[in-house]
């Protein structure tokens, strides 16, 4: 790994941290910006540049195929619903709720993924 790529994965979870911090904050993404001093066109960017890293994270588990979906893909529903962040192990399954979002994956699925899915979701 070159220093350009490790710059780049510095500057991916450094914004991770902050989009952490705008969702454990409860204010708007607005709100949070200007708190925090920088625009929010600035945060959008590098939310969207999290949401392609996961994607290519996804992408490299796969071996490269074209499917975005794990090989071990298991149905994910999304519901309104306000709930805690819960994750419980059964039948070989972890499953994660958050903000709404609900993730089902293999028990040996990596959970450095999971969690860089669901910031890049949420």
């Amino acid at each position: 790994m070159n220093t350009r790529q490790i710059a780049a994965e510095y500057r991916l979870a450094y914004w991770a941290q902050i989009m952490q911090s705008q969702s454990e904050s409860g204010l708007s993404i607005r709100a949070f910006c200007e708190q925090s001093g920088f625009h929010e066109n600035t945060y959008f960017y590098w939310q969207k540049k999290l949401r392609e890293a996961a994607c290519e994270e996804l992408s490299k588990i796969n071996n490269g195929t074209a499917s975005m979906l794990p090989a071990t893909f298991a149905e994910v529903k999304l519901s309104r619903q306000s709930t805690l962040p819960v994750a419980d192990i059964e039948q070989n399954r972890v499953c994660i709720e958050a903000a709404g979002i609900k993730i089902t994956a293999e028990s040996g699925y990596p959970a450095e993924k999971l969690a860089l899915l669901l910031r890049a979701v949420i």
